[in-house]
């Protein structure tokens, strides 16, 4: 996957479409699903983004969504800013040659679907993954969703040229309000995704994996049933450092998400992002500036020339 090439105009007639019609922009999930999309299912597969003739520098974005509760809102608020998001990264020369794969998360304890993981595109197949995606809105109601599963399938059951051949991880975003469960549950991994772990594995260790590929961050948005909330915060600041964005305006993701990964390719400062924020026409500015203003201070990217001998423990997008 990855070929082809975003474009609004396309975006826009699917979006006059629907409208002319009263179709939805989740689809699958409105027409009453109650299963994961076939073509979001993880189990027994992994997700390649690799490099091609028509995309040469490919770097693999990854935006995971909790659905549980008040966080289904997520990825509708998504959907509707896609062309910001894609016209920022693009258009302002962020990264030249995207690849961007949607998923979502829920309770492998009491959910349906507690994992869908849609492939990397570069085109608006990526729109089609998100119509696909089931809302459930279901959730355990204990500040604790499976978020360690999904950490767990972008560690193993990725693939990444930007990482394979130019030692450079990929960005990871996890919007989401609540905790992860403490381990990788073994059972849970066999049932959904099919490997055969034969035990449990915590969960500083899989992120300290995950963190070897991807560049991780998790955004916590207002609006949300735990907006705010300090053990939530200190729960994933203890995991991922300053790489935890409290945002006040849900529908600041795309933006949010465009910024931190024009900082993270050193092409733009945070004062530059917001000026190109404006000449989208985005109001976004004031929450975005808020939640990034440590990032925008505080990272920086180092391109490496030629991939470490080991790449199992290649940096990529490093902090200085």
């Amino acid at each position: 996957m990855g070929s082809g090439r975003w474009s609004t105009n396309v975006y826009d007639a699917a979006a006059r479409f629907r409208a002319a019609t009263g179709a939805s922009a989740f689809a699958y999930s409105d027409a009453g699903a109650t299963t994961v999309h076939p073509l979001l299912d993880p189990r027994d597969v992994t997700r390649e983004s690799r490099d091609s003739a028509e995309h040469p520098q490919s770097l693999a974005i990854a935006v995971l969504f909790d659905v549980t509760g008040s966080m289904r809102q997520v990825p509708r608020a998504l959907q509707i800013k896609l062309p910001q998001l894609l016209g920022l990264v693009l258009r302002h020369g962020y990264a030249p040659h995207p690849q961007i794969l949607f998923g979502a998360i829920g309770d492998a304890t009491c959910d349906r679907a507690p994992l869908q993981v849609g492939q990397f595109e570069s085109d608006n197949r990526m729109d089609d993954d998100l119509s696909r995606i089931l809302l459930e809105g279901g959730g355990g109601g204990q500040k604790t969703e499976s978020y360690e599963l999904a950490l767990y399938f972008m560690a193993r059951h990725t693939a990444l040229d930007c990482h394979e051949k130019r030692g450079r991880r990929g960005y990871l975003f996890i919007v989401g309000d609540e905790m992860a469960y403490p381990h990788v549950k073994h059972a849970e991994v066999r049932h959904l995704i099919g490997d055969g772990l034969q035990a449990d594995i915590p969960l500083a260790e899989i992120v300290g994996e995950v963190q070897r590929k991807w560049d991780t961050y998790y955004i916590l948005p207002d609006g949300a049933s735990y907006a705010g909330d300090r053990q939530v915060l200190r729960f994933w600041r203890n995991l991922l450092g300053q790489n935890v964005i409290e945002l006040s305006d849900l529908d600041a993701v795309c933006e949010t998400i465009a910024l931190t990964i024009g900082l993270g390719e050193a092409a733009i400062d945070l004062d530059e992002g917001l000026a190109d924020l404006q000449d989208v026409g985005s109001a976004a500015g004031g929450a975005v500036s808020k939640a990034l203003a440590t990032i925008g201070s505080e990272r920086g990217a180092l391109v490496v020339a030629s991939p470490p001998a080991d790449l199992g423990h290649a940096g990529g997008n490093i902090r200085l």
